[in-house]
């Protein structure tokens, strides 16, 4: 084949103690380099390597307490399979702009000794790539001393960044497995109404942002009378497929990648899969390109739907923890809301359920003791809930209040509007939108 091909446990012998070592993420986490790195570990033959990725799906035994003194975990964002690990204290979590991990890597904060990725075979020019997800591992290829990648036959060959030259990679492992595939779970009813919602601010040649799950999977499916959207995003799953095959995605109307969907990573079925491979429409880029607040800005009515876990009265957003308690993490919303804003007719939007599962009010009076604010009361714009759609921007912090609280749960509305009445003062009054 041209280039040094040894096996995984071969190829891991790199790793020393005190190693830095990152992971590619997302569906492309190298499996079978990483089973044979904790092998390693298991059998003590290496202490104290740190371990860096954004997020990682499947098994992640390296965050488990009994490898504690010999990996230790620092995500740029805590993902479900390193959730207990973190909040536990036995993983760790680096605050950061999603924009901003290649920085961390590129200016020399973070010191990559290993990148351990996963690509496709080599093509005929020599180049392979990182298929589903070029993110920050492309500044970790740039940067660490020594590169190692599973090459796997199930990657698709994706455009853009991911496209490599071999000759990047310090040593290859053949190792052929499915990518993970992420599948749907039906849209509820309340996903359904706040996705009606947002989709009533998405207007015709709008260039679109939103991850994955059942709000943006709603948001998408109301879309199929709009006309010449954009894609420009961190990721996108499943959701965006009918609209494209429909034409309704095209990209026509872009400044930035016009006719082309842009994303630093993505996960969802082998469809998604097949549907990135070869495709000279996706462009798979660098998450400084993608996030980058001076990129975002260029395209004209940027739509960037985010999440939350919680809204206070004055439109303080809690995306990244419960109280102390660590969740996810910053991600990339500051920067599509910052460069939503910039946006020619631009609308950051964060779109939530006014309930939790167990009927708990996500708007509150104020944000729990300990919740990380993640975008600001100055950046906040568009609030959705399934109850409708408010714009704060602009507005006082007592009109805010009285626009949140007319789109939290009925049930919640009393005890909202007295926690404002308490905190305005007297002249204080709710005015329902009804």
């Amino acid at each position: 084949m041209g280039y040094k091909t040894v096996t995984a446990e071969e190829a891991v012998k790199v790793i020393k103690s005190g190693d830095r070592v990152h992971l590619s993420s997302v569906a492309v986490t190298p499996w079978a380099l990483t089973r044979a790195m904790v092998e390693r570990g298991r059998r003590g033959e290496f202490k104290n390597v740190k371990i860096q990725h954004i997020h990682t799906e499947g098994p992640a035994p390296y965050a488990d307490k009994e490898f504690e003194g010999i990996f230790q975990l620092e995500s740029f964002f805590v993902g479900a399979n390193v959730r207990k690990a973190t909040q536990q204290g036995y993983a760790d979590y680096i605050p950061v702009f999603l924009s901003e991990t290649q920085k961390l890597i590129r200016e020399g904060y973070l010191k990559v000794n290993v990148a351990m990725i996963q690509v496709s075979p080599p093509d005929k020019h020599g180049y392979v790539s990182l298929g589903t997800s070029v993110d920050a591992t492309l500044a970790a290829i740039e940067n660490a001393d020594t590169v190692i990648a599973q090459v796997n036959k199930y990657v698709p060959r994706a455009f853009g960044d991911a496209m490599i030259p071999a000759n990047m990679i310090d040593y290859f492992v053949e190792h052929d497995e499915p990518l993970y595939l992420h599948h749907n779970s039906p849209i509820s009813e309340i996903e359904q109404k706040i996705g009606y919602n947002v989709a009533q601010l998405v207007e015709d040649g709008a260039c679109l942002q939103m991850g994955i799950g059942g709000i943006p999977n709603a948001v998408l499916a109301e879309l199929g009378n709009h006309k010449n959207l954009g894609v420009h995003t961190e990721m996108f799953s499943d959701g965006l497929l009918p609209l494209i095959a429909s034409g309704v995605v095209n990209g026509s109307q872009k400044q930035i990648g016009k006719g082309k969907i842009v994303a630093s990573f993505l996960m969802g079925s082998q469809a998604l899969y097949d549907f990135v491979d070869d495709n000279p429409m996706v462009a798979m880029m660098d998450v400084a390109f993608t996030n980058g607040i001076h990129v975002i800005r260029k395209n004209k009515k940027v739509t960037a739907i985010n999440s939350a876990l919680s809204v206070d009265i004055t439109g303080q957003v809690c995306a990244d923890s419960i109280g102390t308690t660590h969740y996810s993490g910053v991600g990339g919303q500051i920067d599509f809301i910052r460069g939503a804003s910039h946006s020619e007719g631009g609308k950051p939007i964060i779109a939530m359920p006014s309930v939790t599962s167990k009927g708990v009010s996500k708007i509150t009076p104020t944000l729990m003791e300990g919740a990380g604010v993640v975008t600001t009361r100055a950046n906040m714009h568009w609030l959705v809930t399934e109850f409708g759609a408010v714009n704060l921007y602009g507005k006082t912090l007592q009109e805010r209040a009285r626009l949140i609280i007319s789109v939290a749960h009925p049930d919640h509305r009393e005890t909202l509007e007295k926690a404002a009445f308490e905190r305005f003062g007297p002249h204080f009054h709710y005015i329902s939108r009804d």
